[in-house]
């Protein structure tokens, strides 16, 4: 690390100009998937995150650079594995940590200032940390804090639409409180905040959380991490609830949100009750821990506790479920319907740094995104066959709002931004793989993206 500036000036040095990386997606491979400490063995994940970025939004795959810190892992049975490829040795101190990753960051920033750098699957804590340190300082952004809450939020719009009662009236139950969950529910705050004008101290008042130790409190008598300080209850007397059963009677909520990877934690008689206690609203059910292992109930579990009224979307992929010959579809709020269209957003506007009204945003976007059909299905998201037409009119979104902030750096989308065709110039940017060899060689309408391919002669 110590002459990681150094190697990485080579490297940038080495490529010619108009080659460099306009995207990196950066992981140390301690918290994957729910799955936990992989070290090494997380470097499929910036891969597979790339690939989506270019799958659903277009990004240019010869300008994507992925990388692993390799800082050791804390799991043995990698460390005894003979085949494992990374260091042999647990995890520095968080010091050390910081010391080395900001070195990383610093250098990649200095050699690539325009590109965006995405953070992956840090644990809770460092996740929070390099965000609050960078966000300001780089063109940086977290999926697991910041994509996380924004499909979430586009989806969590759809549904208090459709819930019949008025948005100051619901009452938001989390269960799990690492940093996915604090990263969603201030995103929810500032929505009400932003678009139903409610005073933060109040729209922080509508959201409880329930950890490993039971209801978040002020007075629980444990040291709290400081990420769960923010949504901890001051207003329980002495109250304290150490289950989900016992705060849901005391909360009584209007949505059950879930991010604990607790495989059925929403029970049937917690969803029962659920649908008892909303009989005048449709209750909001969200199990987002993914995978499908760790999911705290399915679609079909929700819709058969809830007389099929449940507004639901979950982290992972679940069936359609059919009732009394209706099909219904569930919405899946998968971070893939907002990150690839945040980078492609950062990519063309080149913003000094990405603000939370960029993210909320590309929320509304995603909200405004469904067309009448799925509308009229009572969806909460857009079809993910559509995901590349719905990736254009949320970049449009992201750009438009970075040039309204005044942050956004290149000059062609600042004099485009408030031109209607915005979402088809964004569209016309977006990389897709040639067809024919004589498209490639020609290399039109995508002349940016593509390479200019030698013409070979015959000798």
């Amino acid at each position: 690390v110590e002459n990681i500036g150094e190697i990485i000036g080579n490297y940038r040095e080495s490529i010619k100009e108009g080659d460099e990386p306009e995207i990196t997606v950066i992981t140390d491979g301690s918290r994957i998937l729910g799955l936990g400490d992989l070290g090494m063995n997380g470097m499929g994940i910036p891969v597979g995150k790339l690939q989506l970025y270019v799958a659903a939004a277009g990004l240019n795959p010869d300008r994507c650079l992925p990388i692993v810190l390799d800082f050791g892992t804390d799991t043995d049975k990698y460390l005894e594995d003979p085949l494992y490829l990374g260091i042999r040795q647990h995890r520095p101190s968080d010091t050390e940590f910081y010391a080395a990753a900001n070195k990383v960051i610093g250098a990649l920033h200095q050699a690539f200032p325009n590109m965006f750098i995405q953070f992956e699957d840090f644990s809770t804590d460092h996740a929070f940390g390099l965000l609050e340190h960078w966000r300001h300082r780089a063109l940086c952004f977290n999926d697991d804090i910041q994509g996380t809450g924004c499909v979430i939020l586009g989806g969590f719009i759809s549904a208090v639409e459709q819930a019949g009662i008025p948005p100051k009236d619901q009452r938001i139950l989390f269960v799990g409180a690492g940093s996915a969950g604090v990263g969603v529910a201030k995103q929810l705050v500032d929505y009400f905040v932003v678009a139903h004008g409610i005073p933060e101290a109040e729209a922080k008042a509508m959201f409880w959380f329930v950890d490993s130790r039971g209801m978040i409190t002020a007075n629980r008598g444990d040291r709290l991490a400081q990420h769960k300080v923010y949504f901890a209850r001051e207003d329980n007397g002495s109250t304290q609830c150490a289950s989900i059963e016992e705060a849901l009677e005391y909360v009584r909520p209007t949505a059950l949100i879930g991010l604990s990877t607790i495989y059925k934690a929403f029970s049937e008689k917690i969803l029962i009750r659920m649908n008892k206690i909303n009989t005048q609203s449709r209750p909001i059910v969200f199990p987002l821990s993914n995978p499908e292992t760790k999911a705290e109930c399915s679609f079909e579990e929700a819709m058969r506790c809830t007389d099929n009224r449940v507004l639901f979307a979950s982290g992972t992929a679940f069936p359609e479920y059919t009732a009394n010959g209706r099909v219904y579809v569930p919405g899946q709020g998968n971070n893939m319907y907002v990150f690839p269209a945040i980078g492609l957003g950062a990519v063309l506007c080149k913003p000094t740094c990405i603000t939370d009204t960029m993210i909320y945003a590309v929320s509304k976007a995603l909200a405004a995104s469904l067309n009448e059909q799925e509308k009229a299905d009572g969806e909460l998201y857009p079809r993910i066959e559509r995901i590349r037409e719905v990736s254009a009119e949320l970049a449009a979104a992201f750009i438009r709002q970075a040039v309204n902030e005044g942050l956004a750096k290149d000059q062609m989308w600042i004099s485009m931004a408030g031109d209607k065709d915005l979402v088809a110039e964004v569209r016309r940017f977006m990389w897709l793989p040639a067809e024919t060899f004589e498209q490639l060689r020609q290399c039109c309408p995508h002349t940016h993206h593509h390479p200019v391919m030698p013409h070979h002669h015959e000798e």
